[in-house]
């Protein structure tokens, strides 16, 4: 909602001054002029600073993906029992924990009391809402399958949150393991080595090479580990100003699709997302175009975003969906060939259903062997490192006694 103070003539000629609030200008122009015929002037009433530290909200703008997917299934069953939108937003927002998610909907729910449409009142009043969510309520709006609408985003939104809580419990251990290895190389070689370095040059003698190699890495972290810092910062400073680009970020979202391991899984993962989304848009009424461009701009990988908002434009010059996947030479074949059997069949949602699933399976599985490859070869590494540092200090000391 936005505030607004106006001046206006009442029907009987007086001037009347006021404030008022309306989902823009427009609407609230015709607030006004429900009870004063002639506006003289309107103007917004600026708020503070929303950039200020006072006005400041931590974290990020999007919204929980396990929130949205409880709130899709409130919505959906109070709307069943006949509750009109406006009313089933406060009670909504009344039970939501997300303190984000609850402001939010409070101000949606004054806009579209008002009369105002529903998703256009979202759009502009929950700001983390993600651009599916928005076109899926703006179709059931329309089509009058609300309820629907709402059953298909709680499902989308708990297939989503599911697959990320899969991966962060997989990555946690590797993680966990990565961190203590970086911690313990750091103290090794800032602490530790060069006080055996003062005990190893009152000792006298010539060290064997690899405790001569390990003082020298040391040494040379020790003296240069601020360049190294600077370097690494720089570097992603750099990486960043480059995927920026259109140039850059075309050419890193196909990096990342031919990756050894990891291009497999973003290939999967980025297939499930556009068959799983496409197959949410058309359930809730959107047009396969519409539904295109709407997938295309969800999409992590800017490769699969970009040819996937290029199709909505092939299809609609009446190229067959299947047809212009086949040309973008990016999609995988099954992804591909299905889509371009459910587009034959009549039976387009229900495929792409299936082979969201199929391909969310399969992201599933590709990364629990990577996981499962990764975490012995940690283990190998640090055993290989821990090793080093032992044979490294002890072989002077076997040396000296005469036992090696």
């Amino acid at each position: 909602m936005v505030t607004y103070k106006y001046s206006a003539m009442s029907p009987d000629g007086a001037k009347v001054n006021g404030v008022i609030e309306a989902i823009d200008e427009f609407a609230a122009v015709e607030r006004i002029k429900a009870t004063c015929p002639i506006v003289l002037s309107i103007s917004e009433v600026k708020s503070a600073d929303p950039n200020s530290i006072l006005n400041m909200e931590i974290g990020s703008k999007k919204v929980d993906p396990k929130a949205l997917s409880v709130m899709c299934s409130q919505f959906s069953t109070i709307l069943t029992a006949g509750v009109d939108v406006a009313t089933c937003m406060e009670m909504i927002a009344g039970q939501t924990e997300d303190k984000k998610l609850k402001k939010m909907l409070s101000n949606a729910a004054k806009d579209v009391a008002q009369g105002n449409s529903i998703a256009l009142s979202m759009q502009k009043n929950c700001e983390g809402l993600p651009v599916t969510f928005i076109e899926t309520v703006r179709a059931g709006e329309l089509s009058g399958t609300l309820e629907d609408s709402f059953k298909t985003l709680q499902t989308y939104f708990e297939r989503n949150y599911q697959l990320k809580q899969k991966i962060k419990s997989a990555l946690s251990y590797p993680m966990f393991v990565v961190v203590v290895a970086v911690v313990v190389v750091i103290v090794v070689m800032v602490k530790v080595v060069p006080t055996l370095t003062m005990v190893f040059g009152e000792m006298g003698g010539e060290l064997p090479f690899i405790t001569r190699l390990l003082i020298s890495i040391s040494n040379f972290f020790t003296k240069w580990w601020v360049v190294m810092a600077l370097v690494l910062v720089l570097g992603y400073l750099g990486f960043k100003f480059w995927t920026r680009t259109e140039q850059g970020k075309d050419q890193w979202g196909r990096a990342l699709l031919k990756m050894p391991v990891l291009g497999k899984i973003n290939v999967f993962s980025g297939s499930a997302d556009f068959a799983a989304t496409m197959a949410a848009l058309l359930s809730a009424g959107l047009p396969v175009t519409d539904a295109l461009t709407v997938t295309g701009k969800t999409l992590d990988n800017y490769v699969y975003s970009v040819e996937t908002m290029k199709l909505s434009d092939k299809v609609q010059t009446g190229v067959k969906l299947g047809d212009a996947m086949r040309a973008a030479e990016v999609y995988p074949q099954t992804l591909t060939e299905m889509t371009a059997i459910g587009e034959n069949t009549g039976e387009l949602e229900k495929t792409l259903k299936t082979v969201g699933d199929y391909y969310s399976n399969e992201a599933n599985y590709a990364m629990t062997q990577a996981i499962s490859k990764l975490e012995p070869t940690l283990l190998v590494f640090l055993a290989a490192f821990a090793g080093f540092i032992v044979l490294a200090i002890y072989m002077p000391m076997f040396t000296m006694y005469n036992l090696f």
